[in-house]
């Protein structure tokens, strides 16, 4: 047996236990982002910023699904696999969503919705670019969020940046990748907080 070969079945091996992750008939285990956590004083963000909208976070079609996803980067970076018996609560943009809103809040800066757009002249737009479970090898995963967050202003844009955070997954399924991805998106959020307090404060 040719090593091409060996390694095609380990790859077609691996696949199919991390997409089973059950036996046959196991009913599906849904995950979050769990608790919000206590932030340091540190991650306060000026008073300056005032009232903040947050629109909800953006990003591509295929990541608008509650079905949690991997890609085996040693294998096919560019196919996307489900998981088969694991699924998100909400859908990433959702979850991602709640929990920036809820970090931004704690920070200490009023959080507005789109439908509040009277109230405040300040707007929050995100959008995902990625949020993957990646595989390395078999045992070994990591959780990347990458996103794009833009301020606006009266409807002009004050500043843009993109910002990429990654969390190792503490197992090889499902629920290290749910961890992970939790753990890369507080960290994201943490990024774009300390972004918008070096911003210039609204001008009266």
């Amino acid at each position: 047996m040719t090593s091409a070969i060996r390694n095609a079945i380990a790859v077609a091996a691996a696949a199919a236990l991390l997409g089973a992750c059950a036996s046959k008939g196991q009913p599906t285990a849904q995950y979050d982002f769990g608790p919000l956590q206590q932030t340091p004083a540190s991650a306060q963000v000026p008073s300056a910023i005032g009232a903040l909208i947050v629109a909800d976070i953006a990003g591509p079609n295929a990541l608008d699904t509650e079905r949690m996803q991997y890609r085996l980067l040693y294998a096919d970076a560019r196919q996307s696999r489900p998981y088969a018996y694991n699924q998100w609560t909400a859908t990433p943009f959702q979850l991602m969503t709640q929990r920036m809103k809820a970090r931004i809040a704690q920070a200490g800066v009023k959080v507005l919705s789109t439908t509040d757009a009277a109230a405040s002249p300040t707007v929050l737009r995100m959008e995902v670019n990625d949020f993957a479970q990646n595989f390395d090898s078999a045992t070994s995963s990591t959780g990347v969020v990458d996103l794009r967050a833009s301020l606006f202003r009266n409807h002009k844009l004050v500043d843009q940046k993109t910002f990429t955070r990654s969390s190792p997954a503490p197992s090889p399924d499902a629920a290290g990748g749910a961890q992970a991805l939790a753990a890369a998106t507080d960290a994201v959020t943490a990024d774009v907080l300390a972004w918008l307090a070096t911003l210039p404060p609204q001008k009266e």
